[in-house]
């Protein structure tokens, strides 16, 4: 059983044929599982939405794809292709289905910038290959982010239960996994472990977290039937859900300080908000405002 489990994760690293066919298959089924994820009602708000939204998903998908690639080149050809075809993909498959239509593309400028990142960092990537100090170096960025994003999800789950449970455990698979095939010495494991542990303690130590629910009034006197869409541009930041009863208000779940844009969609309406959410003296607060796009 040990050895099976140890063949999967070798072939998974390693062993794989990334020939350009099955980086464009990859590129595909991956931007297909995402907006399934994104367009069904059953995910919203959950971990598996997260995936079209967060890098979690995609950091993990972008180191199978380097592990398997044999030359530094290669990896930041084939990686940067395999954003380029995902990520706008995402977006077209979501057009048929939102009523921001075409529109739902402003969205995209955070991952083609992504995207172009993606040749540089996957060129150097490659080189987790070597299996030493210097994957250990390379890997240090990502088991900080990871290390955050398990902090933010255990705290999202011990206030939500359950909810972000399951993207708490994969980034503490993703963890476990690239240190278990990428740091081979006990030194490097225990620094692979020391990491996203330090940075996730690091933060619930602290940086105060808001955690609140409310209901509030949007400006403008606006009115919104249930049809209408909600898009938040930053949803670590706070959820924002329309209010069943009162057409003019909404429910919001604030998750962290800070401000996000909220789009709120109805037909040919379209309305643009700031939404911030910030701390005054011992209280958390909620400031909406209507902006011009």
């Amino acid at each position: 059983m040990t050895k099976n489990k140890t063949g999967i994760v070798n072939k998974l690293y390693g062993g794989l044929s990334m020939s350009w066919p099955a980086v464009i298959l990859y590129a595909v089924g991956t931007a297909v599982l995402t907006s399934v994820f994104l367009i069904l009602p059953v995910f919203r708000n959950t971990s598996f939405e997260r995936m079209g939204v967060n890098l979690e998903a995609w950091i993990f998908f972008a180191v199978i794809l380097m592990a398997n690639c044999r030359k530094p080149l290669e990896s930041a050809c084939k990686t940067f292709v395999f954003f380029l075809i995902s990520q706008p993909l995402i977006y077209l498959i979501q057009v048929p289905f939102t009523t921001l239509g075409w529109g739902i593309f402003r969205f995209y400028k955070y991952w083609f910038i992504w995207t172009i990142l993606t040749f540089p960092m996957a060129y150097v990537g490659w080189y987790i290959r070597k299996k030493n100090w210097l994957s250990v170096l390379i890997f240090a960025p990502v088991l900080v982010f990871l290390g955050y994003t398990i902090f933010e999800s255990w705290f999202e789950c011990v206030h939500h239960f359950p909810h972000l449970l399951v993207t708490m455990l994969f980034c503490i698979l993703q963890v476990l996994l690239y240190i278990y095939v990428f740091f081979p010495q006990i030194t490097q494991k225990l620094i692979g472990i020391l990491i996203p542990a330090a940075v996730a303690v690091f933060f619930a130590l602290k940086a105060p977290q808001a955690d609140l629910q409310a209901t509030e009034t949007l400006p403008g006197d606006p009115s919104f039937s249930d049809a209408a869409v909600i898009v938040v541009e930053d949803p670590s930041i706070c959820s924002v859900q329309l209010h069943s009863a009162e057409n003019d208000m909404v429910y919001i779940y604030a998750h962290k300080y800070g401000t996000t844009e909220v789009v709120i969609t109805e037909g040919e309406k379209e309305v643009h908000y700031s939404f911030e959410i910030y701390r005054d003296k011992s209280a958390t607060r909620i400031r909406i405002e209507q902006i011009e796009p």
